[in-house]
């Protein structure tokens, strides 16, 4: 195997990522080869951060918390993340890798208060942190979270995993023509409305030069690849 491109990375993971071909909840077959993944990461030499959304759960933004007070809906949406980033934690603690729950919501006797010095002395020491609640903020999301702690650990590439290949033109799905960009920059994902993150997420990036690459973690093998420095899915970056 060839050395790891990246000594640290931060993973930001869909909720959605975990449901598989269901409708909604936590597909144990998907939970646990997402996990077998992380645990090639982690065996190469890389130290693995993870911030997992909790769309398969609760969305503060989803039709679900319609007349809701935002506020409100966002923090189920952050408790949704909790129960991810335990389920991932558990399924990585079977696999035989150490993991770590840091919550930015306190909720101490189910994960570990967020404290930045010691996720870093976490990852040092070879386990996975998985950061859970977001920034434990309303009106943020978890993309803008994993922008902001990618930063405060160290990150030196952020690991956006989703359900497509990378960043199009438009909707592939609808538009069949829509074109797949191998590499973007920060400016043009906020002038073309791209959706990647939203805008917060991507200036937090473009602000520090945090690099992001997008790609289809369905595809098995992937994680690892990507970590090795092959070229998958889009990069985003800043303008030459």
């Amino acid at each position: 195997m060839s050395a790891p491109a990246f000594r640290r990375v931060l993973l930001k993971l869909s909720g959605e990522a975990l449901m598989g071909e269901g409708a909604y909840g936590i597909d144990r077959a998907v939970l646990d080869r997402i996990a077998g993944e992380l645990k090639d990461v982690v065996e190469a030499g890389v130290q693995l951060a993870v911030v997992i959304g909790g769309g398969n759960m609760f969305r503060g933004v989803a039709p679900a918390a319609e007349g809701m007070d935002r506020a409100t809906a966002d923090y189920m949406g952050m408790l949704a993340t909790v129960i991810n980033a335990l389920a991932l934690q558990d399924a990585l603690n079977r696999a035989g890798v150490c993991a770590r729950v840091q919550s930015a919501i306190r909720m101490d006797q189910v994960a570990e208060p967020y404290v930045r010095q010691r996720a870093i002395g976490q990852l040092e020491k070879g386990c996975v942190v998985l950061f859970a609640a977001g920034t434990g903020n309303p009106f943020f999301t978890t993309d803008t979270a994993a922008s902001l702690r990618a930063m405060e650990v160290g990150a030196e590439i952020m690991l956006k995993a989703t359900k497509v290949d990378g960043v199009y033109s438009a909707d592939p799905v609808r538009n069949p023509g829509a074109r797949r960009y191998d590499v973007l920059s920060y400016d043009q994902a906020l002038e073309q409305r791209l959706g990647v993150m939203d805008a917060t997420a991507i200036a937090l990036c473009r602000e520090q030069n945090l690099p992001v690459r997008v790609f289809n973690i369905s595809k098995p093998g992937i994680l690892l690849r990507v970590v090795l420095g092959e070229n998958e899915g889009t990069l985003m970056r800043g303008g030459d």
